[in-house]
């Protein structure tokens, strides 16, 4: 099992992008992603479970996510999660 080390972001709130922000969470409290994004209806749980996914395959157990989507497409959202990841000490 990993586990961040501080806060960490990636990605900005441009059109196309997604802005990533990973805090440490205690152990035992699971993933939690909060989202905010104009598609949130469409594709709301699409975007929450990719982010999931990155995060298991990463070995991350607990950890609060804030994205704060702008229309990203999958291979974005995946690689500012991982370089956030990076960031965060994992």
């Amino acid at each position: 099992m990993s586990k961040l080390l501080k806060l960490a972001q990636a990605g900005t709130v441009e059109s196309s992008d997604i802005l990533i922000t990973l805090a440490p969470a205690d152990a035992g409290t699971g993933i939690r992603v909060e989202l905010v994004s104009p598609t949130i209806q469409q594709y709301g749980a699409h975007i929450r479970n990719l982010i999931t996914k990155t995060l298991v395959d990463h070995g991350i157990e607990d950890v609060l996510v804030n994205a704060n989507d702008r229309g990203a497409l999958d291979c974005t959202i995946k690689a500012r999660v991982i370089t956030a990841l990076q960031r965060a000490g994992e």
